[in-house]
């Protein structure tokens, strides 16, 4: 495939931004989290790839109402209704597959892609090779009891308190608010400082992530609270590498759990990484990934 970028027309006439780099007979689709986030972690992991000896060809690509892509307009209810569902954006990675011609490939998401993998791994897995779940649970109830015995853990209760009343109102906007929430970032999301992946601005994306998780990392007001997969676990068919920041915001133990549940996987760690560990730790983060492409393919 054409290294660069290659703007995709989709059978519903918006446009996906992707980008190819690499090179190489492996290939290895990534999926960004949020939802509504943005590709910008994956830009360097072919070469990442490369430095642990594996010439891989990646592409990424900004899921539709994410950065470079299309942006529908939401606040019409046919389009919400249509488009903010798992089951469009499941499809839509499939889509994504077939239209850059991609069989055989290996497909890797973190956070909210990582639940696109796992519903991916289930229903189109004829066409993996691989797949890779990086810090995403299969069940949300384990991930919001431990993120709130995380910000227990991590502030005050003065500031727990303070957050509690505010989202209790809504108050989200609110500056002290919004500080609480910047400290659990630095401790358990981007743990390397100053992060890569800030903006100046944030260039959209914002309608899909409140849709599915709500403001931010900590509180889930939307679909996502009702999101629950163990039971299709078993379903997995092809090799499953689950990978963790050794200090992020989803539990370790529910990880260990899905590798046990998955009928061919592997939990593995990041020390030093919080849940972008692909960036906080990049030389662990890839190396696993390597290893786990290695085996896949001697297999």
């Amino acid at each position: 495939m054409q290294t660069g970028t290659k703007i995709i027309t989709l059978d519903n006439g918006y446009h996906l931004w992707t980008n190819t780099q690499g090179e190489g007979d492996i290939h290895l689709l990534a999926l960004h989290g949020g939802p509504g986030g943005n590709h910008e972690y994956w830009e360097d992991a072919a070469e990442q790839l490369k430095k642990q000896g594996l010439n891989v060809q990646v592409t990424m690509y900004d899921q539709l109402g994410s950065l470079y892509s299309d942006q529908p307009d939401y606040t019409d209810p046919e389009i919400a209704k249509k488009y903010l569902t798992y089951e469009y954006f499941l499809d839509e990675v499939d889509e994504v597959r077939e239209k850059l011609g991609l069989d055989n490939f290996y497909l890797i998401g973190q956070s909210w892609g990582g639940l696109l993998v796992q519903e991916y791994a289930v229903k189109y897995g004829q066409h993996l090779k691989g797949a890779i779940i990086s810090s995403m649970v299969d069940e949300i109830d384990d991930y919001v009891k431990h993120v709130n015995a995380l910000r227990e853990k991590t502030l005050s209760k003065e500031a727990v308190d303070f957050m509690k009343d505010c989202e209790a109102k809504n108050d989200y906007s609110n500056p002290k608010y919004q500080e609480y929430v910047q400290v659990m970032n630095e401790n358990y999301i981007d743990r390397k400082q100053p992060s890569k992946l800030y903006h100046l601005k944030d260039l959209g994306g914002d309608a899909v992530y409140n849709a599915f998780q709500g403001d931010n990392e900590f509180v889930i007001t939307g679909k996502l609270k009702d999101w629950h997969f163990r039971n299709q676990l078993k379903n997995i068919k092809v090799p499953t590498l689950i990978t963790f920041g050794e200090h992020e915001s989803m539990p370790l133990a529910t990880g260990k759990k899905m590798a046990e549940l998955i009928p061919n996987a592997k939990f593995v760690t990041t020390p030093n990484g919080g849940h972008h560990h692909m960036v906080d730790n990049p030389d662990v983060y890839y190396k696993h990934l390597a290893d786990f492409i290695r085996d896949c393919e001697q297999n």
